[in-house]
């Protein structure tokens, strides 16, 4: 890859679950020599495959991936590991003379990347104490709507009942007195070491979407030689050191499967809610999305997708 006067070019590519990132990627890989950076939370836990839509072992076998199957659910992964791990691979892809592909669809992770670490409040044990026991009594719907009241922009991204960001934007609230999102704004703009080109994988249709969401989660849950989604959180339960409030089992699919299991619902609520939550993480990835200006927005449901992206990539890597 030729360098660009901001360094070597690394392409972006993001979007809602379902619109097709990793088949564009492998298709742009077929094209340019590549080497591809997962941008998920969920596809760095090890054992969790099938719910997390992990590439399958043909894909990967197409060309190298990265941070995959690297911690154990058990563990977290942060927004600041994420972002060391990718700029140190991507200044190793790039002196191999392939093209870094940043793909996935966590925002979080994007951000963190583009706008560097915030300087936030650092946890306060007692504070976090109190909030949990406040949702103990009321639940986190509840303090998502009082998220919702201190800091509006922050609450509208996430969801009612992601606890761990709910439960840190509340935190951030009462020590600074000030909204997240305030905070996040505040600071400094930083600079990659790298030209990112971010393509942004947007349907045009929300309802075809909608309808290839609906399609995964039954084909997750159709019979495998690898199993299913049942069988999969069947395995991971049987281990006996996982519980529902980690971050690998609030997962989409996993809550909903872990519930079954528990007999808390029947299997036809285990679909209709696996989907709805499903169709909740891609609005908010849109949501997310509408606010990155710097984006090139691809419709994921044109059959020109991947070249468009193609043709930008050559003429601003000038190939």
């Amino acid at each position: 890859m030729k360098q660009t006067p901001q360094g070597p070019l690394a392409i972006a590519i993001m979007g809602p679950t379902a619109s097709g990132k990793t088949a564009a990627a492998l298709a742009i890989a077929e094209q340019i020599p590549s080497e591809i950076i997962s941008v998920d939370s969920a596809l760095v836990y090890r054992g969790m495959d099938i719910g997390t839509a992990k590439p399958t072992r043909a894909e990967r076998a197409a060309a190298p991936h990265h941070l995959i199957d690297i911690i154990d659910p058990l563990d977290s992964y942060s927004v600041a590991q994420f972002r060391n791990d990718t700029l140190k691979l991507v200044a190793e892809i790039s002196a191999r003379g392939k093209l870094p592909l940043l793909v996935g669809g966590t925002m979080l992770y994007f951000k963190g990347l583009a706008d560097g670490l915030d300087d936030l409040p650092g946890a306060d044990p007692a504070l976090r104490a109190e909030l949990e026991e406040d949702a103990a009594r009321i639940g986190w719907p509840a303090m998502h709507a009082r998220l919702a009241v201190l800091d509006p922009r922050t609450a509208a991204r996430l969801a009612p009942n992601d606890a761990q960001r709910i439960q840190r934007a509340l935190e951030i609230c009462a020590l600074s007195g000030k909204p997240m999102s305030e905070l996040l704004d505040l600071r400094e703009k930083t600079v990659l070491p790298f030209n990112l080109l971010s393509f942004a994988l947007e349907p045009s249709d929300r309802a075809v979407l909608h309808a290839r969401i609906a399609r995964r989660f039954d084909i997750m849950l159709e019979e495998s030689e690898d199993g299913n989604l049942i069988t999969e959180v069947e395995v991971l339960r049987r281990r006996g050191d996982l519980h529902p409030g980690l971050p690998s089992m609030r997962c989409v699919g996993y809550r909903q499967a872990w519930e079954y299991l528990d007999g808390t619902i029947d299997y036809a609520t285990m679909r209709e809610t696996g989907i709805i939550a499903t169709r909740q993480l891609a609005k908010r990835q849109l949501t997310w999305l509408r606010s990155m200006p710097e984006r090139v927005v691809i419709d994921c449901l044109a059959p020109d997708a991947t070249a468009s992206m193609l043709e930008q990539i050559r003429v601003t890597g000038q190939l």
